[in-house]
C-alpha cells in the first residue's frame, strides 16, 4: 500500500483519537482498531477499510504460519469499518458499501474529506446499509457529534478537533 495524502492521514489520525476518546470514557466497551488492515475471505475481493473496529472479545490475532491480513473465513467479521474519502467518495458510497455489507458489518462509516462531513451506516435484517442517526456500535454515539468534530477539521488541527469531542462526550455521555 502507498504513502497516503495530508487530506486522508489528517482524517485517519482524527479517526484513531476519536475512537481512542470514545474508549477510554467507556472501558466497558472493549475496542480493539486494526486500521488499514485488509479483510480476506476466500471466494471474495480482498479490501483494506481505513478504519476496522472490533468490539468485544474474540478479535483476530497473528500467530506464525498463519495470513498476516485479517481472514474472515477464520475470524469473525469486524463490528464497524470506515473509509476516509478524498477522491473516492462515490466508490466508497456504492461499491465499497456493498462489499461491506456483504461480508455482514455491522456498521459503516464514511468520511468525506472534501465537503468535511461524515455518512454513517447500520445493516438492518435484509443486509443492506440503511443511514443511522445514532452508532450502534459504540452505543450513544450520535453521529451528528462526530459530523460536529469532522467539520473543525476546516478550522482546527485534527488533535483540537478530537479534544473538542473528548471534552463533548465527557459532559453529555
Amino acid at each position: 500500500m502507498g504513502a497516503e495524502v495530508i487530506n486522508h492521514a489528517r482524517f485517519s489520525d482524527l479517526s484513531t483519537m476519536i475512537l481512542a476518546f470514545w474508549a477510554a470514557k467507556f472501558p466497558d466497551v472493549k475496542l480493539s482498531t486494526f486500521g488499514g488492515c485488509q479483510l480476506e475471505k476466500k471466494g471474495r475481493r480482498a479490501i483494506a477499510p481505513d478504519i476496522v473496529v472490533y468490539v468485544g472479545e474474540d478479535v483476530p490475532t497473528w500467530k506464525t504460519g498463519q495470513s498476516r491480513f485479517i481472514d474472515l473465513d477464520n475470524w469473525r467479521s469486524p463490528d464497524l469499518v470506515g473509509e476516509i474519502s478524498d477522491t473516492t467518495l462515490a466508490i466508497d458510497l456504492d461499491e465499497k458499501k456493498r462489499l461491506y455489507a456483504d461480508l455482514g458489518i455491522s456498521e459503516y462509516w464514511v468520511i468525506d474529506v472534501r465537503a468535511y462531513r461524515l455518512f454513517a451506516f447500520k445493516l438492518d435484517e435484509t443486509g443492506v446499509y440503511q443511514q443511522c442517526e445514532v452508532s450502534y456500535v459504540l452505543p450513544n454515539l450520535v453521529i451528528a457529534l462526530l459530523e460536529q468534530t469532522v467539520e473543525l477539521l476546516a478550522t482546527k488541527t485534527n488533535t483540537e478537533a478530537a479534544i473538542w469531542f473528548s471534552e463533548q462526550i465527557a459532559v453529555n455521555a
